[in-house]
């Protein structure tokens, strides 16, 4: 039987063979989209991108109280060449009055494994550099006071 592999479906093979391969955040498809109005949609993001290239994914975050995006998106293309046309021509333009923020997405802390805030990431390394006092002096000086 000829068979004939269509991109999705060598994309998928791929994935199948070498899991490792599989797309990423910072494979440079991803594409971080800020300042979005807050109309924008899902489906006004795919209509402002497509002409950049096949569209995989988009993902609007949404805020837990509002549920209302957050004014920021992720468009992840087929293709990084795409995603290096989109940012090359959307990054400063302008969508429903708002000036546009295109980058390549970074992964974020908690995809890394942390849940801490940022002025507690160091916190453990400060405290272990210094010396415990002894426990006798400190009793002692609660006593005194």
């Amino acid at each position: 039987a000829d068979v004939t592999l269509t991109r999705r479906s060598r994309r998928w093979h791929a994935a199948w063979l070498y899991p490792r391969m599989q797309a990423s955040v910072n494979d440079k498809r991803t594409l971080y989209i800020g300042g979005l109005e807050e109309s924008v949609t899902e489906d006004t993001l795919r209509a402002a991108f497509v002409p950049f290239g096949e569209i995989i994914d988009i993902n609007m975050p949404l805020d837990s109280s509002s549920q209302k995006h957050r004014g920021f998106g992720f468009v992840q293309f087929d293709e990084r060449g795409d995603a290096a046309d989109a940012i090359d021509n959307m990054n400063g333009a302008e969508l429903f009055g708002r000036v546009l923020r295109v980058n390549i997405a970074k992964p974020d802390a908690a995809a890394k494994g942390s849940h801490r805030p940022v002025w507690e990431a160091q916190a453990d390394a400060f405290f272990d550099d210094k010396p415990l006092g002894d426990a006798s002096v400190v009793q002692e000086e609660e006593q005194g006071q």
